[in-house]
Formats: C-alpha cells, structure tokens, sequence
C-alpha cells in the first residue's frame, strides 16, 4: 500500500486531528469541518474526545466508511474508556446517562501494590476501546511524580517509586495489548518532576544523564520489555540533552532518535504530545513546529492546529530537500502496519448492537471497584475515630468542594453515607463560595455531630477554582481545631494534607470516580477494610508506604496473575 501513495497521501498518514465524540448532524459545522479532513487532506486518523459510548462508535463508524483508507483511531483513556466516555449528565433534571467503565486514578493503583489489578484495567480498557473503534488508547501514563508541586501529573501517575510506576505500567501494557488495543506511554521522556503544565507554558527539568536513566527513563523501559508499541512524546526542555535550553523534546533529534531510538532501541509509534498546547505552539509557529517534530523522529503530529497547513508544511520540506522522503516513508510503514495490527484492512467498523455487550458492563466495573476499594488510604485518624459508629440517629453534614463543571462529585458519596446516616445534611463549595456563606456553613458544623469535608481538587495550582480558595482552607482548619469529631477526604490531591496539620482524621481516595466515592463512604462506616499504602511521599511524615489499616469484610479479588 506504501508504494501505492503520492506524497500527499503519505504526508497524510501523519496527521491525528481531535473530534468530539458528540452527535453530529450531517450538515453541521463540526460534522463538515472533520470530513473535509478526511476528504482532503487524506488522515491517517483521528483522536476522539468526550462523547456516549454509542455516538463515539456511530460517528467513527461513519468516518471510516468515508475514508479511502481505514483510520487509525485513539483517545485519552488513562482511567479506562471512562476517562472519555463517562459523566454525562442531562441538565434539566441531573439525570446521569452513563457510559464506559471509570477507574480511579493510576495513583490509587498504586496504592493497591497490586500489578494484577493493573492487567485487569488494561483488558477493560482494550475491550471497551475496541468495542466502539479505537484502536489507541493513549495510556499508560508512565511518569515518576517525583514533584509534589506537579500541576499536571499529580494523581494521573502510579506514584513516586521508579520501580513501582514501571511494574504498574508494563502490566496496564500488557492487560491492553494481550486484548487487541496499542499501549501507549507517556510523556516520554518523563514528566514527573516540573511545576510547570506545559498545557500552559514550556516546563524546563534539569536533571542528569544518570539520574534520567535511573529514574524518569526506568518505567518506559520495563514497558518497552512488555512489548509496548507506542509512546507519546513530553512538551518539557531537557537543558543538556536537547540542542537547545528550551527546544522541547518534542522537537529534539536527540531525545527522539539518539534516545528513544538509538540507545532505547524502540522502533514503535511515536505521537507528539497535543501540538496545540502552549508549551510548543508558540514555539517557532504552526508550521515550523510540525517540520520540526518530523525531522525530530516523530510518526504522528497529534492535534495540529490547522491539520491542512501541517500537511501542506510536510509537503513543502520534502519539495525542498529538507526532509527525505525515504524519511516520510520510515514514519508511514509504522502507521500502516499499526493498521494491519488491528485488522483494519479486513474491517474497520464495529458492530453498534455489540456496544452495550462490551462497554460499562458489571465485570468490567466490578475490577474498577476492586481498585477503589483496595487504594482507600488513611493516614491520619487521630483518637480511633474510625470506623464511625454508624449510629443513625447522628446529625452529620456532609460537605462537598467542587469545580462548579464537576457536576458529579460527591452525590454517589453522600447517597451511599445517607444509607447509614438518614438525617445527613449536605452542603455543595467551591470557588466562588462567599465569606457570609461559609460563615453560615460554619455554624451549621458547630452544631453536628460529625463534620465530613470532601475535596475534589485534582491538581496543584494557584488558581482558586482548581487548588482551592484561602476561604475553604481557613474553612477546614476552623472545623479542625473545633471540638465537632471531622473527617477529611481527598478525591484527587493527596498532598493536601501538608495544608492541614490540625486535621485529626485525613483519608486519601484518590480519584472522584462513582466509585471511589462509594468505597470512601462504606470506609468510613466499617463497611469495607482500608488497606492502601501510599505510592508518594505525601508530607514529612507520610512517605512511601504509609497508611494505617483498619480490618474490616473482605472483597472480590482478581484472579489474573500479571508477573
């Protein structure tokens, strides 16, 4: 077939642009727009973003068929199909529509110590990916969050333990590609300690040759011993490896090639990171920057853009002798054999009736609560507060901080709570919570029985609507130095405890996933055991390994070995 391509047909084998997964009308301005770039600019495929289950496979479905040759398809899956394909929620009535299988956070994976459950998530995701015709699920994420001040790793990695991140890892990689799916680790090479969201601007790690071998580069290589066939590159500068101070790797020969290439030995798919993120769009320009991730060693430009300028700037360079065509080819034999892979010359559409047969099944939630209910992490409970007592009669208030679009978070936790505490009383916070209302909130703490404070907060960052306002952390150290019985819940940073010194019960769950929320609140009542060891250093005094055990009825546990 790659004898058979003009130049532009193989320049479009290289180019991934970003689709919603939603509806979309024959007609429509989204519809038109990603048919042009099938029609004309010739895709070599598509990453596929948000969307039900059902219209994902209907709208790829129709892409497919459109296209002259079949369409290499992937999607941001790093807490299974979920990730993309989950949470929504028809507004007028808050009626959740569900969707794929959600898993915790790869964090809370870590704190289970378990590589079975990582097989396991692995298979799900690889079944439900398939089930509605993607093909790439852009997961593993295979940085060391080294970083507590990471903004834009945090709980999306499996910890802070090399050794443990490439255990975790090489399983998820082989739970995907041992059921159809391609692996794919990121962000290589390592994105774990910066402080910088390279979404925003362009994060510089200096570290050694030797320290990037033992650490950062450690899990990409016991991936690649599993036989990964992808990675995904980082938008971060490497001063001393790259050949320039803030030339990101992206764009590096050296890291690309003489690294990944070379002394790795890899010879898979290599995908850019989003080129339409800040750390590199602004750069040297949209075309100069695609150019540049070619000469560099990529395969794949991921979300270019303008994804016509991206091929036409290709096209430009190998007329001009800049880049080889013998090069394009390198790139193009990767992708179409990743096709043949997957059977796509033999078909390329899935069957719609087969979807509510795969996706979001009770097996397949069955494992993701399995890792929920094994990550719960406690590491404080000062005077034995826990398991609660679970009388009924309590007054407890439960309240909630959450970004106003995270329309979800905590109603699967304070339903299952008010199964134990009927009179439970709840409160939603957030970023745009006034004075006089956290004044009135705190008088209605003064008069419970039992205050339990659950922040949705997943990432480290100064902006209020994300890290939380200086009114909840005086909120939360009020309640604390009260004399009302608190508990402290994290769906998402762990490191939030070092805010809270005064708190005297702090329990980390990870992930606000339904069920993360579910196994949090059996928790705190004695209805399932706590058994996480933290995969972090959370603060001085919670390294790595910490959690304090609390017994309780045992659970489902997997039966798939992965050594």
């Amino acid at each position: 077939m790659l004898e058979g391509l003009s130049l532009r047909e193989k320049i479009g084998q290289l180019i991934m642009p970003r689709i919603l997964g939603d509806f979309a009308p024959e007609g429509s301005d989204s519809f038109e727009q990603i048919t042009r770039y099938v029609d004309e600019a010739e895709i070599g495929g598509v990453i596929v973003s948000v969307g039900t289950p059902l219209d994902v496979a209907t709208k790829l479905n129709v892409l497919q068929r459109r296209s002259r040759l079949p369409l290499l398809v992937a999607a941001d899956l790093e807490t299974g199909a979920g990730f993309r394909m989950r949470g929504a929620v028809y507004l007028p009535n808050g009626t959740e529509l569900g969707g794929a299988s959600q898993f915790p956070s790869l964090m809370a994976l870590g704190a289970t110590g378990d590589p079975s459950l990582a097989y396991e998530m692995g298979r799900v995701t690889a079944q439900e990916a398939r089930a509605v015709g993607i093909h790439v699920p852009f997961a593993p994420v295979l940085d060391v969050n080294n970083n507590p001040e990471n903004p834009v790793i945090n709980v999306r990695s499996f910890g802070e333990d090399p050794e443990l991140v490439g255990r975790m890892g090489a399983c998820l990689v082989r739970g995907i590609q041992d059921h159809g799916a391609i692996a794919t680790g990121k962000h290589f090479p390592g994105h774990g300690d910066t402080d910088t969201d390279s979404h925003l601007a362009l994060p510089i790690i200096r570290v050694s040759q030797e320290r990037l071998e033992t650490v950062e580069l450690r899990p990409f290589r016991a991936a690649m011993a599993a036989g990964m066939q992808a990675v995904m590159t980082a938008h971060i500068a490497l001063p001393g490896m790259t050949e320039s101070r803030e030339l990101p790797a992206t764009l590096s020969w050296n890291v690309l090639t003489g690294l990944l290439r070379g002394r790795m030995g890899f010879d898979g798919l290599v995908f850019t990171d989003a080129m339409n993120m800040d750390a590199i769009d602004r750069m040297f320009g949209i075309d100069e920057d695609t150019i540049r991730a070619i000469e560099a060693g990529a395969d794949v430009i991921l979300i270019p853009p303008d994804p016509p300028a991206a091929v036409r700037a290709i096209e430009r360079a190998v007329a001009s002798g800049r880049i080889a065509e013998s090069r394009i080819d390198d790139s193009v034999r990767r992708v179409l054999s990743a096709k043949a892979r997957m059977g796509l010359h033999l078909d390329r559409s899935v069957d719609l009736e087969d979807v509510h047969r795969q996706v979001g099944i009770e097996s397949n939630t069955r494992v993701a609560r399995e890792i929920a209910e094994r990550s719960l992490t406690l590491f404080r409970n000062e005077g034995d507060l826990l398991p609660l007592a679970g009388t009924r009669s309590a007054n407890v208030l439960s309240v909630t901080y959450r970004r106003r679009s995270d329309l979800l978070a905590g109603s699967t936790f304070n339903q299952t709570l008010r199964g134990t505490y009927p009179r439970l009383r709840t409160a939603e916070i957030g970023s745009n919570t006034t004075d006089e209302e956290y004044q009135r909130l705190t008088q209605r703490a003064r008069g419970s029985d039992l205050v339990v404070v659950s922040l949705y907060i997943t990432e480290v960052s100064s902006d209020g609507e994300v890290a939380g306002t200086p009114e909840l952390m005086e909120f939360i150290r009020g309640v604390s130095r009260s004399d009302r019985p608190n508990v402290l819940i994290s769906f998402g940073n762990p490191y939030l405890l070092n805010e809270f010194p005064e708190v005297r019960s702090y329990m980390a769950a990870w992930s606000g996933a339904a069920v993360s929320q579910d196994a949090a609140a059996r928790a705190l009542v004695g209805d399932l055991a706590i058994q996480g060891r933290s995969p972090a250093q959370i603060s001085a005094d919670h390294g790595i390994g910490a959690g304090l055990q609390i017994a309780g009825p045992t659970f489902f546990q997997a039966a798939r070995l992965c050594e």
